[in-house]
C-alpha cells in the first residue's frame, strides 16, 4: 500500500500532536468528513495509525506499521540513504544486509557493483539481487516472517555466525535519544546482534522518523556502529554520542550526503 500526499501528513500530524481529529482534519485539507475517516481507516488498516472515537492516534510502541505501508514512510529520503551507503562499499566485498525498508533501499544501490557476496535475512533483498551476476547471494534458513519476509529465529543466528564479513548493513525501528538501538521482534533482535558481531564494519541506515518513535527490544547501542547515515539527525544527544564514540555520522539532507 503506497499513502497519499494528505495521508502522510496526517501520520505526522499524529506523531507531532499524538492523536487527530475527523473534523480538525477535514477543515485542515479542505475535504469531507467521510473523506477523512477513509484515510484514517486506510491508514489504520496499516497500522500506521490506531483509531479511536472521532479520529485516530499514533500507534502503541509494541507493534510495527505494517511493511508494505513502510515503504512508503520517507522514500526518497531512504533512496538517497540508500546510495550513500552503497557508496561506502567496495567491489569485492562480503556483506551481511539485514530486514528492514531502508536496508532493502541499499541493496537496490548495490546492483552495479561487482564480486559481492550478499548474506541476508531478508528475502526481499535476496530476490532483488539474485539476477545480478556480480552478486552472489546467500540467504539465511530459519523462519519466515509473513509479515515482511524476514527470516528470524535460533536457525537463522546460527547460519549468521557460521561468517566473518567485511560490512553488516541493519536497520532498526526506533533510535532513543540515549543512543539505544530498538526494534519490536525479539527473534530479529538476536539475528541484529549475530549480524553486528560478525562484521568487521557495521553500518546503521535510518530515516529521521525512527527518531520520533520508540520499540519495546534492545538490539545495542549506537557506540557500537562504525557509521550512522541518516537524511538528518534533530538529536544532540545522539551527535554527541557519535562524536564521543568514533562514529561516522552521515547525513544525506537534500540529497547529498554530508559529514
Amino acid at each position: 500500500m503506497f499513502f497519499t500526499t494528505r495521508q502522510l501528513e496526517i501520520i505526522e500530524l499524529a506523531k507531532s500532536e499524538g492523536k487527530v481529529i475527523v473534523d480538525d482534519l477535514a477543515t485542515r485539507f479542505s475535504v469531507t468528513a467521510q473523506t477523512i475517516r477513509k484515510d484514517l481507516n486506510d491508514l489504520c488498516e496499516a497500522r500506521a495509525l490506531t483509531r479511536i472515537h472521532g479520529g485516530a492516534i499514533f500507534p502503541s510502541s509494541t507493534e510495527n506499521v505494517r511493511y508494505e505501508a513502510r515503504r512508503s514512510i520517507a522514500a526518497s529520503e531512504k533512496q538517497a540513504i540508500g546510495r550513500a551507503a552503497a557508496n561506502l562499499i567496495p567491489d569485492r566485498s562480503s556483506l551481511f544486509i539485514n530486514i528492514g525498508t531502508t536496508t532493502e533501499a541499499v541493496g537496490d544501490a548495490l546492483i552495479d557493483h561487482g564480486e559481492l557476496m550478499v548474506i541476508t535475512n531478508n528475502i526481499n533483498v535476496a530476490n532483488r539481487l539474485r539476477i545480478f551476476p556480480g552478486i552472489e547471494v546467500v540467504i539465511a534458513g530459519g523462519v519466515v516472517r509473513g509479515t515482511d519476509g524476514g527470516i528470524v529465529g535460533e536457525a537463522a543466528v546460527d547460519f549468521i555466525r557460521q561468517f566473518k564479513v567485511d560490512y553488516a548493513v541493519i536497520g532498526v525501528s526506533a533510535i532513543d535519544r540515549d543512543g539505544a538501538l530498538l526494534d519490536y521482534d525479539f527473534r530479529e533482535v538476536k539475528v541484529a546482534q549475530a549480524i553486528m558481531a560478525n562484521a568487521r564494519h557495521v553500518i546503521l541506515v535510518s530515516d529521521s522518523s525512527k527518531f520520533d518513535r520508540t520499540a519495546p527490544v534492545r538490539i545495542g547501542h549506537l557506540s557500537q556502529i562504525h557509521t550512522f547515515i541518516t537524511d538528518h539527525c534533530p538529536l544532540p544527544s545522539v551527535k554527541t554520542i557519535c562524536r564521543e564514540n568514533g562514529v561516522r555520522l552521515v547525513e544525506t539532507e537534500n540529497g547529498k550526503p554530508k559529514d
